[in-house]
């Protein structure tokens, strides 16, 4: 089943670190979708049996990081 968990991402300023998230999480397999929030510091992942562990060793992988 497909579903959808938003996370927020400290440190997101511009469209490099748009495009370096959501090269990042978007290789995870399973996730159909990324879509990133600058103005709010966020990011969507829409896909299927993505765990948050990935989601987060992903986005630390881009240099950035998920609060909690």
């Amino acid at each position: 089943m497909e579903s959808s968990r938003t996370y927020r991402v400290a440190g997101m300023t511009c469209g490099h670190c748009r495009t370096a998230v959501a090269g990042e999480v978007g290789a995870i397999p399973g996730v159909r979708a990324v879509e990133v929030d600058l103005a709010a510091g966020r990011i969507r992942v829409v896909g299927h049996d993505v765990a948050d562990e990935q989601v987060v060793a992903a986005v630390a992988a881009a240099g950035y990081e998920v609060l909690r």
